[in-house]
């Protein structure tokens, strides 16, 4: 079962008030965009330490100098993990190069925090779980989004029975035109995939946290893609994406089947045809149902249809303050031995289900989950 949730008003300062020892030092392997999220979040924390960063790129070795004042700097990251001997490490590199680095960290005494998805396919993941629990040590999938005040609320609503049995949720993650012009985003070798392991994995895994964490059993699904292989002068966002290594999907629909009988479908798309983004679930129970955004409970009172609208879910829920509290999460659990609320074990349900679609739009018909 999901933990239980709690404000992420309190849950941000936990550490603040109860830590009393030692820093913990933290090194970075992967010092790409997401990296500097993460670290403008830490050197607010002055419980951590940033003691290293790793990338294969000089440049960006050159940044986190510059900008950050790193003076540890490596390109490998075994070399780094014996001479630095970090408390817990960051991996902030492509999907590809999740697992390895994670278990060479684990391995190296070190607590792990892998950005989402955990790795490319559900092997890897349990992999990186058997040896986290091999060296007794913390890992933590970055899944931002089951810290968000909607989040919070929905579950706060499903931990009070509002929701009964969930039979049905529809998770959407639609961009009209987004497809990243940066990074590997669109070389399936080294993402595992398009905006379903992108993007959609970030709405799957928060539905799938307030439904309970259900056991998935089989998936069906399909892929498409139409357009980000292809040369395009239509105005958007994030202009002239490398299309000539774009091997993709810019649209995949998938249906999750669960072990309680329950149904989860995920629509996830960078490029198509639609009014705007959408980034949303929708859950329906026999006892009421919800929407995440905007934040909604439906029901029947005093013989009525009754929709319910919070009037207040929290100050923040801009990106940056998301990465804080995920990363509270996983300090708090290093430190504290508190519970974690996105453990390997969330990240290879997800994977599960990731792994699921792609393997169902493959065959061209539903596949079983194991």
């Amino acid at each position: 079962m999901a933990e239980k949730s709690v404000s992420t008003e309190s849950f941000a300062s936990e550490a603040k008030n109860e830590y009393r020892g030692d820093k913990l030092r933290v090194a970075i392997i992967g010092c790409g965009g997401i990296s500097e999220t993460h670290i403008r979040a830490l050197q607010t924390f002055p419980e951590v330490e940033l003691v290293a960063g790793v990338d294969i790129k000089s440049d960006r070795l050159k940044l986190m100098e510059e900008k950050y004042g790193f003076t540890n700097l490596h390109t490998d990251w075994k070399r780094m993990l014996k001479e630095v001997k970090p408390d817990a490490v960051l991996v902030c590199t492509p999907n590809g190069v999740h697992s390895q680095p994670t278990m060479d960290a684990l391995n190296a005494g070190s607590h792990v925090l892998v950005e989402k998805p955990m790795a490319m396919n559900p092997a890897e993941c349990q992999k990186m779980i058997d040896v986290a629990k091999k060296n007794k040590k913390k890992l933590v999938v970055g899944f931002q989004y089951r810290y968000h005040p909607n989040t919070d609320f929905v579950m706060r609503a499903r931990e009070d029975g509002r929701f009964g049995n969930v039979m049905f949720v529809k998770c959407q993650a639609l961009r009209r035109r987004g497809i990243p012009n940066w990074g590997v985003f669109g070389q399936k070798k080294l993402q595992g995939g398009g905006p379903m392991i992108d993007i959609g994995v970030h709405v799957i895994e928060m539905a799938h946290y307030v439904m309970g964490s259900p056991n998935p059993v089989a998936a069906a699904g399909n892929t498409w893609t139409y357009m980000g292989n292809k040369k395009s002068d239509v105005v958007s966002q994030w202009p002239n994406w490398d299309y000539k290594t774009y091997t993709v999907e810019d649209l995949a629909i998938g249906q999750i089947r669960f072990d309680n009988g329950a149904i989860l479908q995920i629509e996830a798309m960078f490029a198509g045809h639609i009014e705007k983004d959408v980034w949303n679930f929708t859950l329906m129970g026999d006892k009421g149902g919800c929407q995440w955004d905007p934040p909604m409970l439906f029901s029947d009172r005093a013989g009525t249809m009754v929709n319910e609208s919070p009037a207040f879910v929290g100050t923040k829920t801009d990106f940056p303050y998301l990465f804080s509290l995920k990363l509270r999460d996983f300090v708090n659990g290093c430190l504290l031995n508190t519970p974690l609320r996105a453990p390997g074990e969330a990240g290879l349900a997800v994977q599960k289900m990731l792994d699921g679609v792609y393997r169902a739009a493959a065959a061209g018909k539903e596949v079983a989950i194991k």
